[in-house]
């Protein structure tokens, strides 16, 4: 008995010990928004005691989580992708349009995630079947699709303010008791990317692609496909979080998505996603994107201005990038 009760001990410690390894990126995560946290609840305890900051900062935090869990397939297989605030722009400009139009607001976010879709579609076609880098090809996607809005827009936003109260808007952006609606749509999307990512063979697909692309061929992954796969996701995810900007804000303005780039991209690597491919985390991504949206209320509630805020993202994008590097042999 006592050796069956050490032996269940034993296979129990090591069991922790797996589940640490795997998900320390997730973890750290976690341990730097509890740092910051804690560091704003004591630089600023006013604004972090009050139950209506929080409510603030979630009200539009499920836009930066939805974003972020997207991007982390893309960064994971190795590649990188600058467009997605133009495709929240022009996917949102297309929900917009069809709304004000007395079109079914359900037609216009069909509309909007076939844009998102398509974009994510070319992203992907590009790099793969043309052979351009990542970064130029979607920096250059990213000026196209901002001048196509301006172009067509005229600088000129649209007022959505008749779906205010409407079902649709309710569904979406509404409220449960004191939860915004958005949060259990970003919660919906989290745990998609979360199957597709650790629970599908895609998620399995694109971390090999990002490590070796050519080994992955070897083995038989289509790695174009898997390419392609991951951009479409990200045109997906854009196109719903620029629907939802627009009804939270009861407005599309053409710079919609201009905001994103930065905090997405500090979210995801705060989140424990490297920049060199391979390896990622959905969980850390929420943490990251939770993390940066306390940011800016942290330091204004700290008493700074918000000159602030791109230094503090800058540094923290640093800051994470030096730590992936230290740890990049044992994550690899």
């Amino acid at each position: 008995m006592e050796a069956t009760a050490a032996r269940t001990t034993v296979q129990n410690r090591s069991a922790i010990r797996e589940w640490l390894s795997q998900n320390r990126r997730g973890l750290s995560a976690f341990a730097i928004f509890l740092g910051l946290w804690i560091l704003f609840l004591i630089t600023a305890p006013g604004t972090f005691t009050n139950p209506q900051a929080y409510r603030a900062i979630f009200t539009t935090l499920p836009v930066d989580i939805i974003l972020a869990v997207s991007l982390v397939f893309v960064v994971t297989s190795g590649e990188s992708d600058l467009s997605f605030p133009s495709v929240f722009g022009l996917s949102a400009y297309a929900f917009a349009l069809l709304a004000s139009n007395e079109v079914s607001p359900v037609i216009g976010l069909l509309a909007a995630l076939l844009v998102g879709a398509t974009c994510g579609l070319v992203n992907g076609l590009l790099i793969t079947k043309l052979g351009l880098s990542s970064l130029v090809a979607t920096l250059g996607m990213n000026f196209f699709l901002r001048g196509l809005i301006n172009v067509l827009t005229q600088g000129i936003g649209i007022p959505l303010t008749s779906l205010i109260d409407t079902p649709f808007y309710n569904v979406l952006v509404g409220q449960i008791g004191d939860v915004p609606t958005a949060v259990i749509w970003a919660i919906v999307v989290v745990v998609i990317c979360l199957v597709l990512f650790n629970r599908h063979k895609l998620g399995a697909h694109v971390a090999i692609v990002g490590d070796n692309p050519e080994s992955a061929k070897e083995m038989g992954i289509n790695v174009a496909r898997t390419k392609i796969m991951v951009y479409v996701i990200v045109g997906l995810c854009a196109a719903f979080a620029g629907v939802l900007s627009s009804l939270i804000n009861s407005t599309w303005w053409p710079t919609a998505g201009d905001g994103y780039l930065l905090r997405t991209l500090a979210a995801v690597f705060i989140g424990g996603t490297p920049t060199w491919g391979g390896v990622g985390t959905v969980a850390g991504a929420v943490f990251g994107a939770i993390s940066v949206g306390f940011i800016e209320t942290g330091l204004i509630g700290a008493g700074l201005t918000a000159f602030w805020t791109q230094f503090a993202y800058g540094l923290v994008i640093i800051l994470a990038l030096i730590g992936h590097r230290f740890n990049q042999g044992r994550y690899r």
